[in-house]
């Protein structure tokens, strides 16, 4: 009996068995096919995209006329190439990349997607700039500089959202923070204090908001709405109140550019990337540590934990709502320092509304790079080289419209989140209140 019983059971296990690698089988072969369809899809849009180029930038040119780059501020170094030959070859190269992807998709699809933009972009400037000079180096420090608030606002978001609480009044602590560092700048005749006081400024509202949204249990929207309000009235009030009839409040000046030692002696790269100001050298220690501190350090492994499942980190003994206010006021703190390089380290005086949208376009920067620190630097650049670009062509008397122009960087911000918003996934608990039992 037993040996039939156990000889009855062996075909339902190998069919068991047969199922489930079907099974298996089948959800492989699916996710292949969705992975090649995307991989076509992907290059289709190059393709076309490559010869948009052509027929944009290339076909009725002129093939004598040249297009000269100035590599150097200081030296005479430039590049000049014939105009309609490379944008022919920078097309070229975009369309024989999207011929590859359709008929055998390419490996590392994503870094090859920033490709096809440089490219695009490369072949773009190259029109622009035809029969005249520009200058390329000066157009990348303007990147860099345009890019810094955008990528501390975007770190903002980073640190509250990873601890799961929604941030949308970065614009208010910018704007806030821009009006006391202008104002503390002036009347004590000290950058730095300027600076600190526009710190404590963005700290002083997270600490609101993290009040109203973590204590409370206010809707993280209604509150980061009210902060925003809040400091667009105040500053409008102050400003019209105070700076108007006390000028001698409102002249901050900025910081000097300063290059660093060797560094800043590099030819090309060295005049955008190491000749800038105290904010944006912050920048480039803030946003590597603080990526080390929140995927490689305890006290990151917790922000995240409280992030993901509040429940859980209490459960181990977090303190899931200190750990917030923790992360909150150091957003603000971010977004303070953001806000303070408006009028001292770009500007040098407080104007009305300055911010001017940059704190919500720093909230698509954080979407965009995926909630990660070093990503949202990348966007902010993207976002940077879209304001640059926009002044320089405005420059160079291209046919475009002013107006689209003008429009560049909050089209490139519907792009990104259209784009990419759906397809990021937030920390799990962003947004949602914790009730401690």
């Amino acid at each position: 009996m037993t040996d039939t019983s156990s000889s009855g059971t062996q075909p339902e296990a190998s069919v068991s068995t047969g199922t489930k690698s079907t099974d298996k089988q089948t959800a492989d072969a699916a996710v292949a096919a969705e992975a090649r369809r995307r991989a076509t899809r992907r290059g289709i849009i190059w393709l076309f995209t490559g010869v948009a180029v052509i027929w944009l930038f290339a076909i009725g040119v002129d093939t004598s006329i040249s297009s000269t780059f100035d590599l150097s501020t200081t030296t005479d170094l430039t590049l000049t190439v014939p105009s309609a030959a490379t944008v022919w070859v920078l097309g070229g190269v975009i369309v024989a990349l999207g011929v590859l992807q359709i008929v055998r998709p390419l490996g590392a699809s994503g870094y090859l997607s920033v490709l096809v933009v440089i490219l695009a972009v490369m072949a773009f400037l190259t029109w622009a700039g035809r029969d005249q000079a520009f200058s390329l180096v000066g157009m990348l420090q303007s990147t860099v500089t345009r890019a810094t608030p955008l990528a501390l606002g975007a770190l903002a978001g980073v640190l509250c959202e990873r601890s799961g609480v929604v941030n949308i009044a970065i614009e208010g602590m910018m704007l806030f923070s821009a009006f006391l560092a202008a104002f503390a700048a002036s009347a004590s005749g000290s950058l730095w204090v300027g600076m600190a006081v526009g710190v404590f400024g963005g700290a002083a509202l997270a600490w609101g908001h993290a009040g109203l949204s973590v204590t409370y249990k206010v809707d993280q929207i209604i509150s980061g709405t009210a902060i925003n309000f809040f400091a667009t009235g105040i500053t409008a009030y102050l400003a019209a109140s105070v700076l108007t009839s006390n000028p001698q409040l409102n002249r901050s000046g900025t910081f000097d550019n300063w290059s660093l030692p060797l560094l800043g002696d590099i030819p090309f790269i060295g005049e955008f990337l190491f000749d800038n100001n105290i904010y944006v050298y912050t920048m480039y220690v803030l946003l590597p540590l603080v990526t080390w501190m929140l995927f490689r350090s305890r006290w990151g492994l917790r922000v995240r934990s409280v992030g993901e499942h509040p429940r859980a980190a209490d459960t181990v003994g977090i303190n899931v709502l200190r750990t917030r206010y923790h992360s909150v006021i150091l957003g603000g703190m971010a977004a303070g320092l953001a806000g303070s390089f408006l009028p001292l380290g770009s500007v040098g005086s407080f104007q009305e509304d300055m911010t001017a949208g940059r704190g919500f376009i720093a909230l698509a920067v954080m979407i965009f790079g995926r909630w990660n620190p070093v990503g949202a630097l990348g966007a902010a650049l993207l976002f940077g080289f879209a304001e640059s670009l926009n002044s320089k062509l405005a420059i160079l008397g291209t046919p475009i419209p002013s107006e689209f122009l003008l429009m560049a960087p909050y089209v490139v911000t519907l792009f990104v989140v259209a784009g990419f918003g759906g397809r990021a996934r937030p920390p799990a608990a962003d947004g949602q209140p914790y009730e401690t039992n």
